[in-house]
């Protein structure tokens, strides 16, 4: 289980900007901002307001590695509309949204590439 995910952007507000526009269907908002060491850093925060997911600057020695995120939709209708807002914003649509039976019967997903390379996906499962 995930308890946090940080992700080191090379432009903090541009990753912000992606997030809580294009998953603001799945109930992603803002929970916190902070400078540290002059650095802006960000908690985004599901419904229940707990930052979960956290973007920062670029770490010492400047490679920002790729990652895969994956966040849980409410329902189908969620990942499209992940989908729509991902289109409407101009972000490039890795998988549009369709079910996944190698992963089980019921996963739903759409995968996206975020400002700065990383895969994301917004999931609804279906048992």
């Amino acid at each position: 289980m995930l308890d946090h995910l940080g992700l080191q952007c090379a432009d903090v507000e541009a990753a912000a900007t992606f997030y809580l526009r294009v998953l603001e269907p799945v109930g992603l908002r803002e929970a916190m901002r902070f400078t540290r060491d002059e650095e802006l850093v960000l908690g985004l925060a599901g419904p229940e307001g707990k930052p979960d997911l956290w973007l920062g600057p670029l770490a010492e020695g400047g490679e920002n590695r790729p990652v895969h995120l994956a966040l849980v939709a409410p329902s189908r209708v969620a990942v499209d509309a992940v989908h729509a807002a991902a289109l409407e914003a101009g972000t490039e649509v890795l998988h549009a949204p369709r079910t996944w039976p190698e992963y089980h019967p019921g996963y739903y997903a759409v995968f996206l590439r975020d400002p700065d390379g990383n895969n994301v996906e917004a999931v609804h499962h279906t048992w």
